[in-house]
């Protein structure tokens, strides 16, 4: 793996990007088939986790791919309320548990493991072996590949439709261009493994149908344009000046 890595830093975050998605959506098929949600993907995303994380702390890798504190101060990112208040949807229809606990705990550590992965995968492997090349390009590819990669709720029977899924993948869009400014400018992939593991966690206690579809279109349209939309220009006028 490390050979691979020194010869080609973007074959490396294109490989293991490939692995993560297939292997997700193979392990997720036979969770279902044995008929305990995220049983066999818990365990993937577990052992993949522990695999990324002791190479890169085995390779001195930890400060590049940004498992350290951040070098800007929390207020500079406006103490992160913004993405705060995203990962606080999940409460906003009520609170409920549509699986036992068990199951429960399962999909916790799963989207716990997948907020770690992504976040190392397309904000640290995938940005870092781009930035060196162009930072503009390095930062619409992770954001854009983050993304895109949503869009697979279309064909993976998640139940979700045209407009629900373009509406997820311009969100995730943006949460990702939001989060390679605050991994760029911050040099901590931590802030933005904790969101993005919260984020996703927390859904298992959402109550799902208890916002109407316009209800819901419209909250998912003021995140988009008021608080990530906000948050982006805000982040990049305030650090306009690095960039340049």
């Amino acid at each position: 793996m490390t050979k691979l890595y020194e010869k080609s830093e973007i074959t490396f975050a294109i490989l293991w990007i490939a692995a993560y998605v297939v292997l997700s959506s193979l392990a997720d098929q036979l969770s279902e088939t044995i008929g305990v949600m995220k049983s066999v993907t818990a365990a993937l995303h577990i052992v993949m986790s522990l695999i990324l994380f002791f190479w890169i702390r085995n390779n001195n890798l930890s400060e590049k791919y940004g498992f350290c504190r951040s070098v800007v101060p929390a207020k500079r990112f406006l103490y992160y309320i913004p993405l705060i208040l995203i990962a606080s949807t999940a409460f906003w229809g009520g609170i409920s548990s549509q699986v036992g606990f068990p199951e429960a705990l399962l999909y916790i550590i799963s989207m716990c493991c997948v907020g770690f992965l992504e976040e190392v995968i397309f904000r640290g492997l995938l940005f870092r072996a781009m930035e060196k090349d162009n930072l503009r390009v390095a930062i619409l590819v992770s954001s854009l590949t983050f993304g895109l990669g949503h869009i697979v709720n279309l064909f993976n029977g998640s139940g979700r439709d045209l407009a629900s899924s373009i509406i997820q993948v311009v969100f995730a869009v943006l949460v990702g261009f939001v989060l390679v400014l605050i991994f760029y400018h911050g040099k901590s992939l931590i802030p933005c493994i904790l969101f993005h593991s919260a984020n996703n966690a927390l859904k298992v206690f959402s109550a799902e149908g208890k916002l109407n579809p316009q209800a819901e279109l419209m909250l998912n349209l003021v995140l988009i344009i008021a608080v990530l939309g906000g948050y982006s220009l805000y982040l990049v006028l305030t650090f306009s000046k690095k960039t340049d």
